[in-house]
């Protein structure tokens, strides 16, 4: 009796903010549908929305648990769900080529993206989001990775909006160069689903090019998002070394326990992701987690825009934006110059 009074209680203290969240990812989702081209996806206009709210009304002790709530334990839900639309089988439909070109476009992102980011004066974290949202797959990578290095709504705030900025010129450009180039649909679609960040400014991108090249592109994308599985637990790691190498160093030494630490939710998203593969999950269901996933995101990234204090990116400066500038540029030069070494383009 007294552990359901408990449930009871935790459920009221998180439903405000929550709620709050929640409203916020149907507008975001409303307005997202009144334009005529999906090109800014419900994430990043449900982050400025909150963010905007931010700037008005401060969270307080009311709404604060449950908008920390979904910030951090709905985003993981999100992130679980996320697994079931994805089938591992579509590498193999895409083929190698596209592989090839993801492998020179990674190591370049994180390689150079480490160097531009101690130039700039970044903290790791904020410069690893921006090279995982530039490199994979725009949102989807910056909202899996942010919880496994204990990130702060800043700096995902400025990893999100560094990836949309320069998605929304993508989108303008990318048609426009490729038919520059004499790119073939496939070349041109190849190029777009492994340059370009989010899905839906892909999938702009793609098909203002042709229907061909836009189908291609969108596959290319399916098989990015696939990256976000060894990426996490990369990343998983990194942070517990950091974490133990920080606690050996401490006066108070504290004993950092792995279980505790390691991103127990990447499992359930690799669980989804192989009943899928497997066929175990209808079709009618996976495309329902998938939405479900889609708008639980939404809704998390509200609530990290109603955490973000305009003041606060302020003090970053431009150089959180110049980071996602020069990583995106690098991307887009090396997913072509691979294309045209391996004889695709």
């Amino acid at each position: 009796m007294i552990k359901t009074n408990e449930s009871l209680k935790s459920y009221r203290m998180v439903l405000p903010g929550f709620a709050i969240a929640i409203v916020i990812a149907f507008i975001a989702r409303f307005l997202e549908g009144l334009l005529p081209v999906h090109v800014i996806g419900a994430s990043v206009i449900a982050l400025f929305i909150g963010m905007t709210i931010n700037y008005i009304w401060k969270p307080n002790k009311l709404t604060t648990p449950g908008i920390k709530f979904t910030s951090k334990k709905i985003l993981k839900f999100a992130i679980i769900l996320l697994g079931a639309s994805l089938n591992i089988t579509t590498i193999l439909t895409v083929g190698r080529y596209s592989m090839t070109v993801m492998v020179f476009t990674l190591l370049s992102c994180f390689g150079v993206g480490y160097f531009v980011g101690r130039a700039l004066k970044l903290n790791w974290k904020m410069s690893n989001l921006i090279s995982a949202g530039t490199g994979i797959c725009g949102g989807s990578a910056i909202a899996a990775i942010a919880p496994v290095i204990d990130a702060e709504d800043t700096d995902i705030a400025f990893a999100m909006s560094a990836t949309f900025l320069f998605d929304m010129a993508m989108i303008i450009l990318f048609p426009i160069l490729g038919r520059w180039l004499g790119l073939s649909d496939m070349a041109y679609g190849l190029w777009a689903g492994t340059a370009v960040n989010d899905t839906s400014s892909v999938v702009a991108a793609g098909y203002a090019f042709s229907e061909a090249a836009g189908d291609f592109a969108t596959m290319v994308k399916l098989t990015r998002t696939l990256v976000i599985i060894p990426t996490v637990l990369i990343f998983a790691f990194i942070n517990i070394r950091l974490k133990k190498k920080a606690a050996a160093n401490s006066e108070n030494p504290l004993n950092v326990n792995m279980k505790s630490v390691f991103p127990w939710f990447i499992l359930g998203f690799l669980a989804m992701s192989f009943l899928n593969t497997m066929g175990i999950i209808p079709p009618e269901a996976a495309v329902a987690m998938k939405n479900l996933s889609k708008f639980l995101m939404v809704a998390a990234l509200a609530a990290i825009g109603l955490n973000t204090d305009f003041r606060d990116m302020k003090k970053s400066g431009l150089a959180p934006m110049l980071h996602g500038f020069i990583i995106s540029l690098l991307v887009v030069l090396v997913a072509i110059g691979v294309e045209y070494m391996i004889g695709v383009a």
